[in-house]
């Protein structure tokens, strides 16, 4: 089942539009590892490349996924919220590193799109009711 883009829900939209700008910002920190990589005066190739790479990866599937729950893809949809899941994680332990000012709003980053992505309109455009 496809939906037009102009009868897209609100919050389906919104969980789009969060899911690319989150690929946006992933891809954004790919730059800035790549450039620290060719800049750095020692660096662990390896080490250095599988995170450029892994990095370069998550980006990709966010950027996807969003793709794919503007066609309204109802398979898309747990990989999604599996993955804003994992912002809690990252949050919880970048708060016990001192570093609250960021891991706060990326938790609630993290619930807010799962919320987007559970609510009832989310839910009928993408067949499940």
């Amino acid at each position: 089942m496809t939906i037009a883009s102009n009868q897209i829900p609100g919050p389906l939209r919104w969980a789009v539009l969060t899911l690319r700008g989150e690929a946006g910002a992933v891809g954004l920190i790919v730059g800035w590892l790549l450039w620290a990589n060719l800049t750095a005066p020692s660096v662990d190739l390896a080490s250095a490349l599988l995170l450029t790479v892994f990095a370069a990866g998550a980006a990709a599937v966010l950027w996807a996924l969003g793709g794919a729950l503007a066609r309204c893809r109802a398979g898309a949809r747990a990989p999604a919220i599996v993955l804003q899941l994992m912002l809690l994680p990252i949050g919880w332990f970048m708060i016990q590193g001192g570093l609250g000012w960021l891991g706060g709003p990326l938790m609630a980053l993290g619930l807010g799109v799962t919320a987007l992505l559970l609510s009832t309109p989310t839910t009928r455009a993408l067949g499940f009711e």
